[in-house]
């Protein structure tokens, strides 16, 4: 798997990761994701994000959701 596919998966399993522990549709977390850029996010942060965990890089996308007013 080259760098692109990796870092769009983990886009998909921090998508679904956000889907289910906030407690919303994929749909709903994929317009929130949307609309906050957090996409961008990931692939930007993909040098440190690739050396973690899915939890701990989930834990930064809820901070940074916050930061950014998002109401979760």
């Amino acid at each position: 798997m080259d760098e692109q596919q990796q870092i769009l998966y983990m886009q998909v399993r921090i998508l679904r990761m956000a889907s289910e522990r906030f407690g919303i549709s994929l749909k709903e977390a994929a317009e929130l994701f949307r609309k906050f850029d957090v996409l961008s996010y990931i692939r930007v942060g993909w040098g440190i994000f690739h050396t973690e965990g899915d939890e701990a890089v989930f834990v930064d996308i809820k901070q940074f959701l916050k930061s950014k007013g998002a109401e979760i």
